[in-house]
């Protein structure tokens, strides 16, 4: 059975909600907007959580539930996070045809307002059709670019459905089933502190012993499952000063959590052994190097197996609209990570973003009729 969906309409709130400006702690507008949405639509339940305390931002998380009149079928939710990355203010949207992009000095924001428009079309067709649906749960968290921090902190005792699905990843009809943990990792190397020009010798270049260690430590892919990357550093006060502090912070990501455990404790067996072997000199005296690694759990491993409800539920909707979806394994981290770790097992559904995190970024209507029609099979008819 399909699904007349309203073209002009859901451009119109797409459009709309990415000229709502709401980068990463800044979701306070936007996040009104949304209460007042839901509200006109119907809802239920509409809860505003206080993850704002933990998080910094201006708004909690939402939780939103459409109560259902299929008792047979399970209820579901669908999340996306309403925060964007930066450059996110004042945001023009741009229409060609049907591609959406912005002026171009500003992100679009179709990660993630296509998900939030797809769930807003959904829930428009299901009322102005007084259509048959199971209970569907709307998630809609806060600043998932820094971090997922909002949905870390979300009171996910609120949610009643037993898995879901979070609307937000690049393409159209791809469902992700797997996803890596990762670590943070943070290394302060320590030295001491001379004249570069005068006394070189006095000092312990803490940049030096930072730049030893990682020559030993691979980085890039390691292995089909791992991957470990260094990407900030910081460090050193002037060029005529031996540097004295140094900040290293990098991630590792991998499909295996043993792996993960590995390749992490590696790095601080590294940093330690090059730390215990600088030799000092007469001028350094009893003066010594010293190394502090702060590992951080980021998020854990999204694994669902085909034969899962959460998988078995998307696939019926695929048939019943027609579509044939395409089941991937990614590397990234998303909401969907921490809403398993809950045990509420969700599936990533792609929402047609593409080029995101850019001022390329795009989105065609076509691809966002596409994934509503997916969510209207998802939750309207009986199994």
């Amino acid at each position: 059975m399909s699904i007349e969906i309203n073209r002009e309409r859901l451009a119109a709130t797409f459009t709309e909600l990415c000229e709502i400006s709401s980068p990463s702690k800044k979701e306070g507008q936007i996040a009104k907007h949304l209460k007042n949405i839901f509200s006109g639509l119907g809802a239920d339940f509409i809860y505003e959580d206080g993850s704002s305390e933990k998080t910094g931002s201006e708004s909690g998380n939402l939780i939103i539930r459409f109560d259902g009149n299929l008792p047979e079928r399970n209820g579901t939710f669908l999340a996306c996070h309403m925060d964007t990355v930066e450059p996110g203010e004042g945001v023009e949207v741009l229409r060609t045809d049907d591609i959406f992009t912005s002026k171009g000095d500003t992100i679009l924001g179709g990660d993630d307002k296509s998900g939030i428009a797809a769930i807003i079309e959904l829930l428009t067709l299901l009322k102005e059709n007084n259509t048959d649906h199971a209970t569907i749960e709307v998630i809609i968290t806060t600043c998932e670019e820094i971090g997922l921090l909002g949905a870390k902190s979300l009171e996910h005792d609120k949610i009643q459905s037993k898995f879901g699905y979070a609307l937000d990843s690049s393409g159209i009809n791809d469902i992700i089933i797997g996803a890596p943990a990762a670590n943070k990792i943070k290394v302060e190397v320590s030295g001491v502190a001379a004249h570069a020009g005068l006394c070189p010798e006095a000092g312990i270049n803490a940049l030096a012993l930072t730049a030893q260690a990682l020559t030993e430590i691979s980085q890039g892919r390691i292995d089909k499952d791992t991957t470990r990357n260094f990407g900030l550093i910081q460090g050193g006060v002037a060029t005529n000063i031996v540097p004295e502090y140094v900040i290293l912070k990098g991630e590792i990501r991998s499909h295996s959590k043993e792996k993960l455990i590995s390749y992490t404790r590696e790095v601080t067996d590294i940093f330690d052994k090059t730390i215990e072997q600088w030799k000092g000199t007469d001028t350094t005296g009893d003066k010594k190097p010293s190394v502090k690694t702060t590992i951080t759990d980021d998020y854990p491993i999204l694994s669902l197996p085909e034969d899962s409800p959460v998988i078995l539920r998307v696939k019926e909707a695929a048939e019943i609209c027609d579509k044939k979806l395409q089941y991937t394994i990614t590397g990234g981290g998303s909401d969907a990570s921490i809403f398993c770790s809950y045990g509420l097992p969700a599936a990533i559904i792609a929402t047609g973003m593409k080029n995101v995190h850019t001022l390329d970024e795009q989105i065609d209507l076509k691809d966002l009729v596409e994934l509503t029609e997916l969510l209207h099979a998802l939750t309207s008819f009986s199994a």
